[in-house]
């Protein structure tokens, strides 16, 4: 089969042949290769049409090109292949030399793990299958196993409940099969809530029940910065009021950002290829540190398991790679209570990728985390199918440039679970549109995704000479979003136990609560003088005048009831509260 007009670029700069004709007519290819991925997703035909007027190209030139593409043969896709269970080609475990190490106490919702030291030959990464099987009662739980490198294989258990669990290894490995034990686990400490679960449909709590408002930023390649810079970004966020950060696992190559990380996930080199068949422990337990680093501070981690801005090759693995590097993650971090899983950040952009990878991937992730920790997916243009039962919150990116918390009641009702808008933008001041909005507007897109019964991210993108961007590398915030933020946190921290729900509002005033109990307005970026509330007779009410930019709350000296004027002081940003 040959090239034709339907064939993705992506397709094409895969060969070699094909590539050089690409290059030497659209030379730009090669000067841009943060830019490259969404070139990938093109046709050429489609890439002409967007890039028209730079390219200007004289009429008969793309059907030229077309034509010399058409005499090379492409490689046909290699055959899908099903996600099947590991199965090893060799027992690399010399026999009997298996030690056994394992704390006896755990607490609920803590990580035990299991640490068996061996005298390995082979690759491990492949040629052995692990898990352990954990009973309490009638309650099984099953996590896999994963190897750490210096003959270490190590199993790691997240206990839901206190009291003695049990314990059997299984493996393909004589050594490692049929070792026993048990752990007591203990009841948690004050500041251990549990997992974050989904509560009353649309919102969150930890499963001890303590309610969980999502306030997040976004920081993708923090952990590949450095111990200096990555120790600042944790100072930051100590003193910020985010309790949920995105991130990704692979290192990232985009506009400001474009710096070699410390540690790659795989054995190899960019110069000599990867061997995506052995893992860089390196690379992961530097990962885990950050993510502990993070609990300490009681801060969830939504961390990305893919994405497309890469120039090392980690977008475009095989469906097999895909699938080990899948259940090789999940072994290792599945047993962190503060773990989400985002199956991509703009999966729509990954041109390797079609819609029954992301449903394979689905499927890994959940049926190797025996914790089922939240999960989603995020898009980059196009929604991805939030109605899919694997699909626990709505994960979204702004598809307008300029509403996108304002839908948040629409897609309540069209998905019917929780909408968290993890990027309306970022407060800073880039030249691209998505990275230049003033703090006002931050913090005014924040507060109406809240009154909607939804959650807004945060991101911020201010240029400096270190070129040190929070959304990319964190450091030092340096926006005046955040501290507003935290005061819209300490509202709804304040709120309804149940969490913030649209009621019925005016159509140019919006409202949450609770009716006949507590009434939150906003009223964004309108500056009225006045405004006229007609509530139930009868109730009475304390009534609030909130500004969320200054951070100020006045309360009025009168209790009102029934239809009442409330005096304002004709600015934007203004909300009013209202307690029975």
């Amino acid at each position: 089969m040959a090239f034709n007009e339907n064939s993705k670029i992506g397709e094409l700069w895969a060969n070699a042949e094909a590539r050089s004709i690409l290059l030497k007519n659209i030379p730009r290819l090669a000067e841009a290769p943060h830019l490259l991925f969404l070139s990938k997703l093109m046709t050429l035909p489609g890439y002409v049409l967007f890039n028209q007027r730079s390219l200007a190209w004289p009429e008969g030139k793309l059907q030229s090109i077309l034509a010399e593409l058409s005499m090379i043969p492409q490689q046909e896709a290699a055959q899908a292949e099903k996600v099947t269970p590991l199965k090893p080609v060799s027992d690399c475990v010399e026999y009997g030399s298996v030690v056994l190490t394992a704390p006896a106490v755990v607490e609920k919702w803590g990580v035990f793990e299991i640490e068996l030291q061996t005298i390995s030959s082979g690759n491990p990464y492949v040629d052995v299958a692990l898990s352990a099987e954990f009973v309490q009662g009638d309650r099984r739980i099953t996590p896999l196993g994963f190897y750490d490198g210096d003959g270490v294989y190590r199993i790691r258990f997240m206990p839901p409940e206190v009291g003695i669990w049990t314990f059997q290894t299984h493996s393909s490995s004589h050594s490692l099969n049929g070792i026993e034990g048990q752990v007591e686990c203990t009841p948690p400490p004050p500041n251990n809530h549990g997992p974050v679960r989904v509560k009353n449909t649309f919102h969150f709590a930890y499963e001890d029940g303590t309610p969980y408002i999502p306030v997040g930023t976004t920081s993708y390649a923090w952990i590949h910065q450095g111990n200096e810079l990555e120790e600042q970004t944790l100072q930051s966020l100590s003193a910020s009021p985010f309790n949920k950060l995105r991130m990704c696992v692979f290192p990232k190559s985009y506009l400001y950002n474009t710096n070699e990380p410390p540690y790659y996930p795989f054995e190899g080199s960019l110069e000599q290829g990867w061997d995506y068949a052995r893992f860089n422990p390196e690379f992961f337990r530097h990962l885990e540190q950050r993510i502990l680093d993070l609990g300490e501070l009681g801060i969830e981690v939504d961390l990305i398991l893919f994405h497309s801005y890469d120039r090392w090759g980690f977008a475009e693995m095989s469906q097999s790679e895909d699938d080990r590097y899948l259940r090789y993650i999940v072994a290792r971090l599945a047993a962190y209570r503060h773990v989400w899983w985002s199956l991509a950040n703009e999966y729509d952009f990954m041109w390797a990728k079609n819609p029954d990878d992301w449903e394979r991937f689905a499927g890994i992730v959940t049926e190797n985390d025996p914790y089922h920790h939240l999960i989603s997916i995020h898009n980059g243009v196009s929604f991805y199918d939030f109605n899919k039962p694997w699909i626990t919150h709505c994960s979204i990116q702004r598809i307008d440039v300029y509403k996108t918390s304002e839908a948040t009641n629409q897609w309540r009702e069209q998905w019917q679970k929780p909408v968290v808008i993890d990027e309306c933008a970022y407060e800073g001041d880039i030249d691209q549109g998505w990275g230049n909005i003033t703090g006002e507007e931050m913090v005014r897109r924040f507060w109406e995704g809240a009154i909607r019964g939804g959650y807004v991210g945060h991101g911020e993108t201010y240029l400096n000479p270190e070129e040190i961007l929070w959304w990319a590398k964190g450091g030092n915030l340096h926006g005046s979003s955040p501290a507003r933020i935290a005061f819209l946190r300490s509202i709804m921290e304040a709120g309804p136990a149940e969490g913030l729900n649209p009621l019925n509002s005016e159509w140019d005033l919006p409202c949450a609560g609770v009716e006949e109990e507590y009434y939150l307005f906003y009223f964004g970026f309108n500056q009225p003088k006045f405004r006229i509330f007609n509530l139930k007779p009868g109730i009475s009410y304390k009534v609030e005048l909130l500004d969320t930019w200054n951070m100020t709350i006045q309360e009025l000296d009168e209790r009102y009831e029934g239809s009442f004027r409330i005096d304002l002081p004709a600015k934007p940003y203004m909300a009013v509260r209202m307690t029975k």
